[in-house]
């Protein structure tokens, strides 16, 4: 039991692995998310360290990878909202970066590249299309859920390489939620969603690599999130904390094997997932994916 805080294609062998042992304790929340299918994902600028244009792209892998992330989660009872692939906009798959939504508010993003200036209105009219009334063009460089962690009583929400600091109260005062902020310092992990994973929202359980932040913001982490499952450096690497859970399940990039243990032995259900190509991008399971919270009713419902 873990005290709450204050702030709260190759996948059988893997899969094997992790299913030793049923999930105890642990209730999945159907959830709602916003993805949008890599038909036009390339690889031709770098605007991260992952991102290499001298290494071919293989769309067609990376389009059935993503597919089987779409139809995972559907399968664990999930809603899958898609967004319209533009051709002129190859990193629109990483739809984590395009909002942040809280009880239904919508906080557009603010790109801090010009390659993925256009990706923040393809997202607000998606947003108006389907219902949303409070949306919110900021005025300061966010990258939606990339740099923004929601837990229920409060956001984490990261700086140092693409979200502006002035973004956070900003946040703040639009979510009427504490924000607190914090400093990223590895150009490997950009986004805080490359260092940092909620696990369990309601009771305050997260998942992190301490080596992406600054000494004070670990110390803030350790103060908030004591009982934090800790991943380490070759696991980080992996994307492994690029995750997403339902409070039960817990998809992650395949590759990070050393956190399926811990994971279960907290209770949650490790689900292994392949999105190699699009790490190649300088994203995976979570990147992929943005959580609408407080979304209004699925369309013509």
């Amino acid at each position: 039991m873990h005290a709450h805080t204050p702030c709260a294609s190759h996948r059988s062998a893997a899969e094997a692995a992790v299913r030793e042992e049923p999930a105890l304790n642990r209730d999945a929340t159907p959830r709602r998310y916003l993805m949008c299918a890599p038909a036009h994902f390339q690889v031709t600028y770098s605007i991260n360290p992952w991102m290499d244009p001298s290494k071919p792209v293989d769309l067609a892998l990376a389009a059935t990878q993503w597919e089987d992330l779409r139809d995972r989660y559907r399968s664990l009872g999930h809603t899958v909202e898609l967004l319209t692939p533009r051709p002129d906009l190859p990193d629109m798959v990483f739809a984590a970066n395009g909002a942040t939504v809280v009880d239904g508010r919508v906080l557009g993003a603010r790109f801090a590249y010009p390659q993925r200036y256009a990706e923040a209105g393809a997202h607000r009219e998606w947003f108006r299309a389907a219902g949303f009334t409070e949306i919110r063009e900021p005025d300061h460089v966010n990258e939606g859920e990339g740099d923004f962690a929601v837990t229920d009583s409060c956001l984490l929400a990261g700086r140092g390489f693409r979200s502006s600091p002035l973004s956070h109260a900003e946040a703040q005062e639009f979510f009427g939620r504490p924000v607190i902020g914090l400093d990223l310092v590895d150009p490997r992990y950009y986004h805080l969603d490359t260092a940092l994973c909620v696990l369990d929202g309601a009771a305050g359980e997260v998942m992190y690599y301490p080596g992406a932040f600054s000494p004070g913001s670990r110390s803030v982490l350790a103060r908030l999130f004591p009982d934090a499952l800790i991943a380490g450096e070759r696991d980080a690497a992996a994307f492994g904390l690029n995750a997403v859970s339902d409070g039960r399940h817990v998809l992650l990039p395949q590759a990070a094997t050393g956190l399926f243990g811990p994971l279960r032995d907290r209770g949650f259900e490790p689900v292994p997932m392949d999105l190699g190509e699009l790490l190649k991008g300088g994203g995976s399971v979570k990147c992929c994916t943005q959580e609408l919270r407080g979304a209004p009713p699925v369309r013509g419902s």
